[in-house]
Formats: C-alpha cells, structure tokens, sequence
C-alpha cells in the first residue's frame, strides 16, 4: 500500500488548496483549518474509496477518522486491515 499520507496531502492540494508548497501539519483539522468543507469530505472518502478500496460507511463519517491526515491514515489502515482478515 503506497504512503497515504502524502497521498491525501497532494489529493487535498489539487482539489483545494493552491500552490505545491501549501503544507498541511500533519494533525492538523481539515474543518478548523477550512481545508475542507461538507462537499469537500465528500470527494475525500470518495478519493479514499477509489484509491483504496475501501468502503466508507455513513457511521464512519467522524472528525476520528477523516478530519486529518493522521486519522485518515489510521482509518484506511484500520479498514484495510479489517478487509483482509477472513470472514
């Protein structure tokens, strides 16, 4: 699996924000920091969905787990991971 982090960063720089030298802190909040708007999370777990395959269901839509680039990496991880053990 490629590094998500920097995946959703460059994700988040061309869709929202201008300039390749915007950095986003690694912590920091997605809504607080106006990165990203309703819409904008949006295109984000359908990115997260496409890239990764997985399924981002309505009760996983948390600050917890998409409102950064430290819990979006968690949360991918956490699903990934729980799609590869056997039923």
């Amino acid at each position: 699996m490629q590094d998500i982090k920097p995946a959703v960063h460059q994700f988040l720089l061309d869709n929202f924000l201008m300039g390749d030298d915007v950095v986003i802190a690694e912590n920091a909040s997605f809504m607080k920091e106006r990165i990203l708007d309703s819409s904008g999370f949006m295109e984000l777990v359908m990115f997260l969905e496409d890239t990764y395959g997985i399924k981002v269901g309505d009760a996983e839509l948390l600050p917890e787990n998409l409102d950064s680039l430290t819990n979006v990496e968690a949360f991918v991880r956490r699903k990934k991971a729980s799609s590869a053990q056997p039923a």
